[in-house]
């Protein structure tokens, strides 16, 4: 197993071996953004690469958004696409040690980043770091995929067993409006804190 540090991830930055990031906000999160009607929500994006999702938001009057990565390239590159956007909500830090407090944490590529022996954990610190109603809504790969390096896969039955301890699932299931590439091995996730 890869050792998963900051300075592997900033290497992937470094040699552009970015294939998770599709350039843009990914459908299924967008659909779901958009019907969004409360834009003072305060949002976590964690391991955030690039964060076309932020972006997006950001452009679209949510400015209680907060990106966390390892990678302080990750954030470098985001503040020069996003100049506007405030500096003291990009934080270089390991998500697993952040503990402010959010009402939507949102959900692309970083649970299929981190090594799999973390996903309960990942479970469980994002349940307590979500007010009361928090919801963590998002895309979970819905494919076998690699077992020595990122990205991991995995299926509903074993991401059930990983969040219905700590959250009420009311949607996994298929996404519908994947990206081509990615149609028939995503599942759009939301879930609300117990």
């Amino acid at each position: 197993m890869i050792d998963l540090t900051k300075e592997f991830w900033n290497n992937r930055y470094v040699n552009n071996e970015t294939g998770w990031d599709i350039g843009e906000i990914s459908t299924p999160i967008k659909e779901y953004i958009d019907q969004l009607t409360d834009k003072s929500i305060k949002i976590l994006i964690p391991g955030c690469g690039n964060a076309h999702e932020a972006e997006y938001l950001f452009n679209h009057g949510f400015n209680n958004v907060f990106l966390i990565d390892l990678s302080p390239l990750a954030l470098e590159n985001f503040k020069k696409r996003v100049p506007k956007f405030p500096l003291n909500q990009l934080i270089c830090d390991d998500f697993f040690i952040h503990n402010n407090m959010y009402d939507l944490i949102i959900e692309q590529t970083f649970f299929c980043a981190i090594n799999p022996n973390l996903r309960k954990q990942y479970a469980e610190h994002t349940s307590s770091i979500l007010n009361k109603n928090g919801k963590l809504v998002g895309l979970l790969f819905n494919d076998k995929l690699n077992e020595d390096k990122p990205p991991f896969g995995g299926n509903s039955a074993e991401y059930y067993s990983t969040f219905a301890p700590y959250f009420s699932i009311e949607i996994m299931e298929n996404a519908y409006n994947s990206i081509i590439p990615r149609k028939d091995r995503e599942l759009f996730i939301k879930m609300t804190k117990k």
